[in-house]
């Protein structure tokens, strides 16, 4: 009798022990799977830049050095590796963010451009896709909390600990975001 208790006992442990694990895994597929989405975005969004400096090349000469710019922040993404680390991926997308912003400003300083269907249609698809790599950017880090919650929480912080399962770091709102932008024609734009 003694050891049919035990035999259950055990059983329990480990149905319970897979179960965490397995909870585990699954969240950490969360993570990972948002930070995916957020790739599909900036991969979206540097398709269509090329696209959108070609129009604006067109009508604002003289906005050579902010082109410039884009396109090298633009190289740049697009050359990171895949599963290169999320926060430094994010901080050169902030920052082609804000040269894109710079290009949106010179839309309002040339009628004619802004008047042109296919550079309103691409400033839709990239608002759009800002918007979108928005939203990624807060499905991660609503999947990197509950995956940090597991890793923290009693009794899977134990199981964590022993099969080596590391938190996930969250992707910070960069300090330029969170002030007012200033756009201005006399600087290189960013």
């Amino acid at each position: 009798m003694m050891f049919l208790i035990i035999l259950v006992v055990v059983i329990l442990l480990a149905v319970m022990w897979i179960s965490i694990y397995n909870g585990l895994v699954k969240s950490r597929m969360y993570t990972t799977e948002a930070w995916s989405q957020i790739d599909v975005q900036l991969k979206r969004r540097n398709d269509l830049i090329p696209n959108l400096l070609e129009t604006v090349k067109g009508y604002a000469r003289f906005e050579q050095g902010t082109l410039e710019k884009v396109i090298a922040l633009r190289n740049q993404l697009v050359n990171t590796p895949t599963g290169a680390d999320p926060q430094k991926t994010m901080e050169v997308s902030d920052q082609l963010t804000a040269g894109l912003k710079s290009i949106f400003a010179v839309g309002e300083a040339y009628p004619d451009l802004k008047a042109s269907q296919q550079y309103n249609k691409l400033m839709e698809e990239l608002s759009n896709t800002e918007n979108k790599i928005a939203y990624s950017r807060q499905l991660f880090n609503t999947a990197t909390a509950n995956y940090n919650m597991k890793l923290q929480s009693f009794p899977s912080n134990i199981i964590a600990g022993i099969h080596g399962f590391k938190p996930s770091e969250f992707l910070a709102t960069p300090e330029t975001e969170k002030s007012v932008p200033n756009v201005s024609f006399t600087d290189e734009g960013m």
